[in-house]
């Protein structure tokens, strides 16, 4: 089943029918049109899945998804034109562009975390560019998955954009066989099994993996609505979310507070006992309901640590004075567990971060410009956001990615388009003007390689239509300040002139 569904994906592809804008256009209102008529049955899935309250599902995945759709729209005209290069002297009467083109078949491997936003947005660029796409949802999201199967083939075209259902057996098959790019969310060790498929093919792909994302929490900025923000991105969808919060590092001095502002904000957010909260959500099943429950082992939660394995529920948790060796901060979280480090100050918080693995996210709440400054600088990570958390993955003008062991390659808006096109170096040149070129055929002498590199080694020109534009209104401007100079330098020699045969008329 796999393999024929490539196959009808290659050859829908082949048939070029996703290479007018019109057609991508067309996909694109298509799937607009399926989000809107479908958010009642897609926020009913994510219920049965990993109970996420129906007001949160537009906020945290439809929203996104709509807003790319809109944004591919507007400029998917101005995406797809061909982009004027810089030329040389040899090259100044070409015609010089790059143009950019589908890449072919691209291979999506959605997550259950968000399994409509992370597998319907790079499906969006795909569609842009001109790319056929086999979309893998995962199978631990079950209701999900089984959604998106159904509904997809009734909005879009069905040979070039098929939903492939199963778990490893399925997606080892798929990995098997050739793509022309595969778009990967989930862990690292999965990751290296993808890019150890798509090798054989020599095949790209894009990896956004996750890691531990550091929370920073300055004693000069605002606590209480510094907690107030960090707990809302830790633990809305039970933890379970790649770019959240996954420990805390402050001074000693401060986080008796931070962990009191945290319990009563999560009273705020959740109840008493967020158990019965129709906010909270559940982990997505027993595996990890078990690998966070082990992670926890030893610790003395200072708020929450409840949990009912018969519904995968664990209440949102805090540990304080976290080893910063222990097997707690050895792995994602990714779950409901907030672990708080002790730092003596700044240069320590940087020092502990560059120390591990480079994160998907880096969070800093501080006041000081300075020191926010002399943190985005001597850091790295995926991206970072000061004062707030994840809030940079909601800007499609934002490149959204990891680097390092938190993945590689980069999506949203206009970085999707690029990252799944190919970019096409064009020049078209003219067969006359031969002599131009006599400089670097042979036989070649003293003269004719000195004129060569004169050539080759002028200033690159910007030939762009705007550049010229503006070219052309300096020259117009030019001339005219120059004629009117001209025309008061002869007027004023004219009255000179007067002056001279008045004055000898006189005389």
């Amino acid at each position: 089943m796999e393999r024929q569904a490539v196959q009808r994906a290659r050859e829908a592809f082949l048939s070029g029918r996703t290479r007018p804008l019109e057609f991508r256009l067309q996909q694109l209102h298509a799937l607009q049109r399926m989000i809107a008529e479908k958010e009642t049955e897609i926020a009913t899935a994510l219920k049965q899945d990993i109970n996420r309250s129906q007001y949160d599902t537009p906020l945290l995945e439809l929203i996104g998804i709509e807003n790319e759709i809109k944004l591919a729209i507007e400029k998917l005209g101005e995406w797809a034109a061909p982009r004027p290069a810089e030329k040389n002297l040899l090259t100044i009467s070409d015609e010089v562009y790059i143009q950019p083109e589908p890449l072919g078949v691209v291979l999506i491997i959605g997550a259950w975390n968000y399994p409509w936003g992370l597998t319907l947005m790079p499906l969006v660029g795909a569609i842009a560019a001109g790319n056929a796409a086999v979309v893998k949802p995962s199978e631990l999201s079950e209701c999900s998955s089984l959604l998106l199967r159904a509904l997809l083939p009734r909005y879009l075209d069905k040979d070039l954009y098929p939903v492939v259902t199963g778990s490893v057996s399925e997606t080892q098959e798929l990995l098997r066989l050739r793509f022309d790019h595969i778009v990967f969310t989930g862990s690292s060790t999965v990751a290296k099994l993808v890019m150890e498929a798509a090798a054989r093919h020599l095949t790209p792909v894009t990896l956004e993996l996750g890691g531990k994302s550091p929370c920073y929490i300055d004693k000069s900025c605002n606590i209480r609505v510094a907690c107030r923000r960090i707990t809302w991105g830790k633990f809305i969808n039970c933890g379970q979310t790649c770019i959240a919060p996954d420990y805390i590092l402050c001074e000693p001095c401060i986080q008796g507070r931070v962990v009191e502002c945290i319990r009563q904000t999560l009273l705020e957010f959740y109840g008493a006992d967020p158990k019965c909260s129709p906010d909270y959500g559940r982990i997505v099943n027993q595996r990890h309901f078990n690998r966070i429950m082990g992670l926890m082992e030893g610790y003395t939660p200072v708020v929450g640590g409840q949990s009912d394995s018969s519904q995968r529920y664990i209440a949102p948790t805090v540990l304080k004075d976290v080893p910063p060796h222990s097997r707690l901060m050895q792995e994602e979280i990714f779950g409901p567990v907030l672990p708080i480090v002790t730092v003596s100050d700044m240069d320590n918080a940087i020092t502990f971060i560059n120390e591990r693995e480079k994160p998907l996210a880096l969070y800093i709440f501080c006041s000081d410009k300075k020191a926010i400054k002399k943190m985005i600088a001597e850091t790295t990570s995926g991206g970072v956001t000061v004062n707030d958390v994840m809030m940079h993955y909601t800007l499609n003008s934002l490149p959204f990615g990891g680097v390092g062991q938190s993945g590689m390659g980069r999506y949203h808006g206009k970085h999707t388009f690029e990252q799944l096109s190919h970019h096409r170096a064009c020049m078209v040149r003219s067969l006359g003007m031969e002599s131009v070129n006599l400089a670097r055929y042979p036989p070649q002498n003293r003269q004719r390689a000195r004129r060569a590199r004169m050539a080759l080694t002028s200033p690159l020109i910007d030939m762009s239509k705007r550049t010229l534009v503006w070219a052309i209104l300096a020259t117009i401007i030019s001339l005219g300040l120059l004629i009117a100079l001209l025309v008061i330098l002869l007027i004023a020699a004219g009255l000179n002139c007067t002056c001279w045969y008045w004055r000898g008329f006189y005389n």
